[in-house]
């Protein structure tokens, strides 16, 4: 499996994106309607803006993966959601351009599990779910940790719509160190990130894990995540609505503990 520096592709956290957050195509998806801010201008090069029937994607031609993937999600699609089937249809994402864009191929025998940023579990009716399929909503993900802490994670952010109310929830990947692996033409992340905010409490908080088969998670506010990915997630809220700690339940597991700063 090939190995790529970072340097040159993703890296540079520091550096900050020119303009200002803007609603963009799909704003019923965010938080106040306001798309992410791109901090590492690296990151920002060959982007473009995904809408779908309930969640939103800012693809990256770079890596070849979603940098995000934006949902709003309510409790009525929940109830949807969880009638229905799993009915697997992976699919290259046509609005996308060859060269920018994953392909079935670069998944094939990588060892790599396609996963979901947006999930599934969420998608309220057949054509929403055919959409999570496309591959602009995939990262390759260890196998393990896709089946099992992170589906875990799925599962506890569905159980806190059902107790909060409409949530507004971020995933998405991070390219952190100084390597990184492809598979075909797509870049490994190494770690993957969910971010929830809840309106009704105003207060949110975050999960990254590692990109491997582990048990142990981090914890931190917003602020913290966007820090550490270069992605100012929700533009609207101040920073102090930012450090708001939302109490997000914690699936079963070996070890939690908070990112040490």
């Amino acid at each position: 499996m090939i190995q790529k520096t970072l340097a040159g592709i993703v890296l540079g956290w520091t550096l900050l994106a020119a303009g200002s957050a803007f609603a963009g195509g799909c704003p019923a998806h965010y938080m106040d309607g306001r798309l992410p801010e791109i901090r590492n201008a690296k990151l920002a090069k060959a982007t473009t803006e995904l809408c779908y029937g309930v969640f939103g994607v800012m693809h990256s031609g770079i890596t070849r993966t979603p940098l995000w993937s934006a949902e709003r999600l309510l409790p009525a699609n929940l109830k949807l959601a969880k009638k229905l089937s799993r009915d697997d249809s992976f699919h290259a994402e046509e609005r996308l351009s060859p060269s920018q864009r994953a392909e079935l191929s670069d998944y094939a025998r990588s060892g790599f599990d396609r996963g979901h940023m947006a999930p599934n579990g969420n998608m309220p009716d057949r054509q929403t779910q055919h959409e999570s399929f496309t591959l602009a909503n995939m990262v390759p993900q260890d196998a393990d940790n896709n089946r099992h802490l992170w589906a875990g994670l799925e599962g506890r952010v569905r159980d806190l719509v059902r107790k909060e109310g409409t949530l507004y929830v971020i995933t998405g990947p991070a390219f952190i160190g100084k390597r990184l692996q492809k598979v075909g033409n797509v870049l490994v992340p190494s770690h993957l990130y969910k971010a929830v905010y809840s309106p009704g409490q105003k207060a949110g908080a975050a999960w990254i894990v590692e990109n491997r088969s582990t048990d142990e998670l981090d914890v931190m506010t917003i602020a913290e995540l966007e820090e550490k990915i270069g992605i100012n997630l929700m533009p609207s809220l101040s920073a102090r609505q930012k450090s708001a700690m939302l109490d997000l339940p914690q699936p079963k597991q070996k070890k939690s503990r908070r990112w040490p700063f």
